[in-house]
């Protein structure tokens, strides 16, 4: 059956779909929508309205070890003061789903219109080393599907999976049939609290016991988390790849940058990636094939520069600030880039 949704209200849909049992926000623009779908299902799952990002967050770690499948949702400021804890759900390890729906900042800045500043944040925005997932639909019938699959992919990890949006791809209305869209369910066989041995601490150990001054165990155990998140996320290589055999420049664009765009197929390639981080395996090779690539972001470059390192040569790019993206402009500046 077809619905008219908005992508924050497809990510509630993918969320009980995919068996989420415990929600904790507090209010924010443009993410708030998400809090007010789960408080109309709450013989599905248990809701809490926190009194800030900090304990909404926390809340989510205490039910996750509890054994439910956990989510909360935020925006800029409220993902800022998430990010001590998304560390500490790395290390427990805890898994848990975190939706940033994305606006213009830094601080309060432009609260209702959308933006794409906190990619970096998303990727390593709590101290320390520390892998996660990131995943970043396009679409109302992408928050569907990906807010399943995030869920997922932390079930699976034990580790803390970031679901951006935007406030226009959270905001804007499309009509999808959920019935129609593939998607895959997996649970992790978790034992409530208290039905196992279970040792929580955000301290270094092993067996139960600290180790904080012995190295060599730090480094067994990180590499032992990181191996085991990263082989997790091969399995959510997500990416959409549209060739245009006859560019010579590849464009990189993602969310709802990625629609505003897709009208330049018909004279470059396009390249979405929806698993933003790890960054895609595939890109290196596919990348070999153009002479220049082309990062089209709302922030100030800051995917292009994760793609520099991770591709070993220079990229360009399209930067698109102020919360408001335009075709034309970015035609305008691709000019520029071939006229130099």
């Amino acid at each position: 059956m077809k619905k008219l949704l908005s992508g924050n209200e497809a990510i509630v849909e993918g969320a009980l779909v995919a068996g989420l049992k415990f929600f904790s926000a507090y209010p924010i623009t443009p993410a708030s929508d998400i809090m007010q779908g789960i408080v109309k299902k709450q013989e599905q799952v248990k809701f809490i309205q926190a009194e800030d990002e900090i304990a909404a967050v926390n809340m989510c770690i205490g039910a996750s070890l509890a054994g439910a499948k956990v989510m909360t949702a935020t925006s800029g400021p409220g993902f800022s003061l998430k990010q001590e804890t998304i560390g500490l759900a790395f290390k427990l390890p805890t898994p848990l789903v975190i939706v940033n729906s994305q606006r213009v900042g830094p601080s309060t800045g432009m609260p209702t219109l959308g933006s794409q500043g906190d990619i970096l944040q998303s990727k390593s925005g709590s101290h320390g080393d520390y892998v996660n997932i990131v995943l970043y639909p396009n679409s109302v019938e992408e928050c569907f599907r990906y807010t399943i699959e995030a869920l997922n992919a932390a079930e699976e990890s034990l580790s803390p999976v970031i679901l951006l949006s935007d406030g226009m791809l959270s905001h804007i209305y499309e009509t999808v049939d959920l019935d129609s869209i593939k998607y895959s369910l997996k649970n992790r066989k978790r034992k409530p609290l208290g039905e196992e041995k279970r040792h929580f601490t955000g301290l270094l150990s092993k067996n139960d016991r600290p180790q904080t001054k012995d190295s060599q165990v730090y480094r067994e155990w990180y590499y032992e988390r990181k191996k085991k998140i990263l082989d997790v996320a091969e399995k959510y290589n997500f990416y959409e790849y549209i060739e245009n055999k006859n560019a010579d420049t590849l464009l990189v664009a993602f969310g709802i940058t990625s629609r505003i765009i897709l009208p330049l197929k018909k004279k470059y390639s396009i390249f979405r990636p929806i698993r933003m981080f790890p960054v895609i395996e595939e890109l290196k090779e596919i990348a070999k094939k153009y002479s220049k690539i082309i990062v089209i972001e709302m922030n100030d470059g800051q995917y292009r520069h994760e793609l520099e390192a991770f591709l070993k040569r220079d990229i360009y790019s399209v930067t698109q600030l102020g919360g408001k993206i335009s075709l034309k402009e970015i035609e305008n500046e691709l000019s520029k880039i071939y006229s130099e």
